[in-house]
């Protein structure tokens, strides 16, 4: 069988990585002189919380070509035949580049995809890779499948501010709201591998409705949507509103973890669909 492994980034919910023995290689969150594994020693609730009281931005680093070796390692132990591996984008962050590393150095074959974009939309990416895996498909089956989500899959994100983008460095093609168009509330999107600004509005309300209406443009198109968020206490509303439009399609909910939240800061709410 081929097994899967993605990095934290990705945000996927504990139940569905145990129900689908996904492997996920952690990032490392730095607190000042603190220091966590991501999703190990610091759950996305805590992180919510300990970055409301913490003086500084925290910052993430990229997990070691070790720790992709060893994952690896360890599903060629259970019996995998093959390994695919689906990272957050290469353009922001060198993850990618160390699960190639660990790649040279691993007993079974392991193929590593670069996913172009982060949080659910790899999440997406992922278990697309996991359904052609569980119905029997070959290395180059899941491969070419992932691929396929790759280019069929979306993400818009509302913000509640571009402060924490701009704080930590990826506020990429996003930049054209910073000065005077702070007080906005931004919507944000992944294109070509970086943060990418998708429109902005006045108003939360309006932000949270932009969402929907993108969603519903394509609605007859989607096979799969997901939602994520980073402690905003209206994101069930978001949900009843997809699933009104979408009544045939369940959206996987996740809470962003430290690797995304850091730079998207609390309030945010995103949706990703893969379509046909």
């Amino acid at each position: 069988m081929i097994r899967l492994v993605t990095d934290s980034s990705a945000d996927l919910p504990s139940d569905l990585v145990d129900r689908h023995r996904i492997q996920v290689v952690p990032l490392t969150v730095r607190f000042g002189r603190e220091e966590f594994v991501d999703g190990v020693d610091l759950s996305p609730h805590e992180f919510w919380n300990r970055l409301e009281t913490s003086a500084t931005l925290p910052e993430t680093a990229a997990p070691s070509a070790g720790a992709f070796k060893e994952a690896y390692a360890r599903l060629a132990g259970e019996g995998a035949d093959g390994v695919v591996v689906v990272t957050l984008s290469s353009d922001i962050s060198g993850t990618y580049q160390a699960a190639v590393i660990g790649a040279e150095q691993s007993d079974v074959p392991v193929k590593v995809m670069d996913s172009r974009t982060t949080t659910v939309q790899l999440a997406l990416q992922v278990l697309a890779g996991v359904d052609a895996s569980e119905a029997g498909g070959t290395l180059d089956d899941v491969v070419r499948t992932v691929e396929q989500a790759r280019d069929h899959t979306k993400i818009v994100a509302a913000l509640d501010t571009l402060e924490f983008l701009k704080r930590g460095g990826r506020i990429g093609g996003a930049a054209a709201f910073v000065g005077g168009l702070l007080d906005l509330k931004p919507l944000i999107t992944f294109e070509d591998g970086v943060v990418a600004a998708a429109g902005r509005v006045r108003t939360r309300s309006k932000a949270l409705t932009a969402l929907i209406d993108r969603v519903a443009d394509v609605a007859e198109t989607i096979e799969s949507l997901a939602v994520v968020h980073g402690s905003a206490p209206d994101v069930e509303t978001v949900v009843e509103r997809l699933q009104r439009t979408l009544p045939n399609v369940t959206p996987l909910v996740a809470e962003l973890g430290a690797v995304v939240g850091t730079h998207a800061g609390p309030g945010t709410i995103g949706v990703a669909y893969r379509a046909r």
